[in-house]
């Protein structure tokens, strides 16, 4: 690639995931303390990712891979959220932000696929190339949360505001998406079945064993991970952390370094042990979590220990496995492989951890606040269960890199 394209390409990046953070990390707080919206509450506005990741395949196996350029799905569909993020940011209770919610996720879960496949179709070794790109989605995180922080929204009560600024940046990208490089459809022209209509092609890929083995761990490992990103926040500002939501970039700033160096790690120690540090490191996180505390210098240092772990957390199991579905993936069928993997995780997995995890908070709510520590152990004990699960069946894989 050359220095245009590199820069074209991190800007997408840096945009799709500064619109999430922007919102997505706070919503818990926001919704519990600006509209009084119960735990399950909460959880219902978590779970609407994971409606939106269950979709995702089916769509963009349809379209992406057989009728439109890529590049134009994204730019309409960015166009589309910065009215729903609006609209949301408007809403003045659970009852009516709900609706919108919904409706963004429904539409933005789709776009890491996206903006995977439109980055994969113009590298000639994704493995190597691929990191140094998609690690410009973690700065656009870390500028939101930091930005959320420097302005004091959190410490205000006018997380609201949140949602206008994402609005802002998806009508930037929205605008943006249609200049970006073309990725036409692989398909176009091809005979259209229910087969295609449902995105069974990228379903073949569970006929490799090992291809399905990941695909099932990555459905449980996500129930666990759930806890985190609808919980995290909230715990955060109950423990008496200032500024939650950018003391939590660190987590961010965390995931750059190990997002560069990811590659050696697959190169050298191959897919397997890879995922197994990624999930053993959560266990590690969750018990940090259930442990530390905002009172004491040693309680905050294992709560800040806890977010730096994100980087191996999420680099070493998210950015890993859309790597190694891309390797695995047919030539045709790479948009719909990026769908499949988005539903394994985000999908599935986080949409039984997002209930669960809504139930388990409830019922260790407290007159005020809740019992972190009992919410915490849970889903540390199913994330070393899964790592052990995964290490046992999964026969190692090394990625070729050039």
């Amino acid at each position: 690639m050359g220095l245009g394209m590199r820069i074209q390409l991190s800007a997408m990046m840096f945009l799709e995931f500064f619109i999430w953070g922007a919102w997505f990390v706070t919503m818990g707080t926001f919704l519990s303390v600006g509209l009084g919206a119960s735990d399950l509450n909460i959880g219902m506005a978590y779970e609407t990712q994971s409606w939106g990741a269950i979709i995702a395949p089916f769509i963009i196996g349809l379209i992406a891979d057989r009728f439109f350029d890529a590049k134009i799905i994204l730019g309409l569909i960015h166009l589309m959220g910065a009215v729903l993020l609006f609209m949301a940011a408007k809403s003045v209770d659970f009852n009516g932000f709900y609706p919108y919610i919904l409706g963004y996720m429904l539409v933005y879960m789709p776009t890491l696929a996206l903006v995977n496949s439109i980055s994969f179709n113009q590298m000639d070794d994704p493995s190597r190339q691929f990191p140094s790109i998609r690690v410009w989605g973690t700065i656009g995180w870390i500028v939101a949360g930091l930005l959320i922080g420097f302005i004091g929204w959190e410490t205000q009560n006018m997380l609201q505001n949140t949602f206008f600024l994402a609005s802002s940046a998806s009508l930037l990208l929205g605008i943006f998406s249609f200049l970006l490089p073309k990725t036409p459809p692989k398909s176009k022209g091809e005979s259209i079945s229910l087969r295609d209509i449902l995105g069974l092609d990228a379903l073949s890929m569970l006929k490799d064993r090992n291809y399905l083995v990941f695909f099932v761990a990555s459905i449980l490992i996500c129930i666990p991970l759930a806890f985190y990103y609808g919980n995290a926040n909230l715990y955060l500002n109950e423990s008496g952390v200032e500024n939650a939501a950018a003391i939590m970039t660190l987590g961010q700033v965390s995931e750059v370094l190990f997002m560069l160096l990811l590659p050696v790690f697959l190169k050298k120690y191959g897919i397997k042990m890879t995922l197994v540090i990624g999930m053993l490191a959560w266990v590690v996180r969750y018990l940090l979590f259930a442990y530390g505390d905002g009172a004491s210098n040693a309680g905050y240092g294992m709560l800040i220990g806890a977010i730096i772990l994100h980087g191996i957390c999420y680099d070493f199991f998210f950015v890993s496995g859309q790597i190694y579905t891309d390797y695995k993936a047919g030539e045709k069928f790479k948009s719909a492989a990026q769908g499949l993997i988005t539903l394994a995780t985000y999908g599935l997995g986080m949409l039984i951890g997002f209930r669960v995890g809504a139930m388990i908070v409830q019922q260790n709510a407290l007159a005020e606040g809740h019992a972190w520590q009992t919410v915490w152990i849970i889903p540390a004990c199913i994330a070393g269960a899964v790592a052990l699960l995964y290490f046992v069946t999964f026969k190692n894989e090394k990625i070729e890199l050039t």
